[in-house]
């Protein structure tokens, strides 16, 4: 039987889809001796072999002992337009099969090992869950845990994204992405910084907060470039590229410092630090601002304290300094999201306003005002009775007279 067409097909086939041709001439071996088995008066079992020049096919019966060893083998290769034709249908769906294994199996060997980089897909699924992106070549899965908090994706939208995990399922590579890992905004910010790639400038540590802000902070290794300079730009321009992929998140670009007192202050900004008392024993760090300084120290919720411990690595404490010394409001601690102390953060904040009325009690005056109005009530009505009394003496008097 001779296939000099069908090789051809074979082999533009094994090109288009970036399949081996040995691998597409074994299916349709396969597929030679299903088609084979079909065939009236054919043996239970068969081989096929196919000569990838030529393309001639044979095949050969076989007679198998109890333990499936060959016993007899003989050329039974059919001929007639029916067994081609059921041989091409079979050929049809083993192809089928070999090809989305063989696109699973290159995607996998594509994204393996791929961990950590950036890669930029086109929404093409949202629902609660997930949000399916299509990379092309490939579909990415980004769970609703990876998702930055409130954005709003809809289909068509064209967003990065960063690859966490890449698994070999049986049902093919599952690429799973994320958004709200602080090493996207690290891949975000490579792309637009050249001192970044090159090895000048290097990102020592970034604390995150998906959806509302980031702090970086940064160290030059050459002392002729600013290392925050080199990240935010001429007039914020590459530190923009990245605001604007995160859908508006904050950005803060810090120098680290080896002096670690320095590194918080500047941490905590855009608040303005008086002092930082550090023990390194306890890995703790005293910060004392100004009065009208604290809330912006703090932050909303103590966010920005929050996010400067975490990229210290130190438990910050803030606290006025009309405050005594003795009595400390712990901001936030180093130990990660979820850890730090919020509730000291709300008090701080909470307590501001309480400081600037110190020493005037709203319900004392109230009922000092309304003792004052009582007591010129009584005035008025012992007066009254003092009135009532002269009048019924008088009374009295005039009756006593008059008998």
């Amino acid at each position: 039987m001779q296939l000099d067409t069908m090789m051809e097909a074979i082999e533009v086939l094994a090109r288009e889809r970036g399949v081996g041709v040995d691998a597409i001439l074994d299916a349709f071996a396969n597929a030679l001796v299903a088609a084979y088995k079909r065939s009236p008066g054919a043996a239970e079992e068969a081989r096929v072999t196919i000569d990838p020049e030529s393309g001639q096919v044979v095949v050969y019966a076989q007679d198998l002992d109890e333990d499936g060893n060959v016993i007899d083998e003989w050329e039974d290769t059919p001929e007639g337009e029916a067994f081609g034709r059921i041989a091409a249908q079979s050929f049809k769906q083993v192809m089928q099969h070999k090809l989305r294994e063989a696109k699973r199996e290159r995607v996998y060997e594509m994204y393996e090992g791929r961990e950590g980089d950036l890669i930029t897909g086109i929404v093409q699924q949202v629902d609660y869950r997930s949000v399916i992106l299509d990379l092309g070549d490939a579909e990415a899965i980004l769970p609703g845990s990876e998702r930055i908090p409130f954005e709003r994706l809809e289909r068509g939208n064209r967003v990065k994204a960063l690859i966490l995990e890449v698994r070999n399922e049986p049902k093919g590579a599952q690429i799973v992405v994320s958004r709200s890992h602080p090493d996207l905004v690290r891949r975000l910010l490579e792309l637009e910084v050249p001192e970044l790639t090159d090895g000048t400038v290097e990102i020592v540590n970034i604390a995150r907060e998906p959806g509302h802000r980031s702090k970086i902070a940064v160290i030059s290794n050459d002392p002729n470039v600013d290392p925050k300079g080199a990240c935010v730009g001429a007039r914020g321009s590459r530190v923009r590229q990245v605001v604007n992929e995160l859908r508006g998140e904050k950005v803060d670009v810090v120098q680290w410092r080896d002096d670690l007192s320095q590194f918080i202050a500047e941490a905590l900004g855009p608040a303005k630090v008086k002092e930082v008392n550090i023990d390194e024993d306890e890995k703790t760090a005293d910060v004392i601002v100004s009065e009208h300084q604290l809330s912006l120290a703090i932050g909303k919720e103590g966010q920005n304290a929050r996010l400067a411990a975490r990229l210290s690595g130190y438990k910050v404490d803030i606290r006025s300094d009309a405050e005594p010394v003795e009595e400390p409001v712990e901001a936030a601690e180093a130990t990660g999201p979820g850890s730090s102390d919020d509730s000291s953060a709300e008090e701080v904040v909470a307590a501001e306003p309480a400081e600037e009325t110190a020493g005037v009690d709203d319900s004392s005056s109230e009922d000092v005002v309304a003792t004052d109005e009582t007591d010129d009530e009584d005035a008025v009505m012992d007066e009254d009775a003092v009135v009532k009394a002269d009048t019924d003496d008088v009374a009295e008097n005039g009756e006593d007279e008059s008998e």
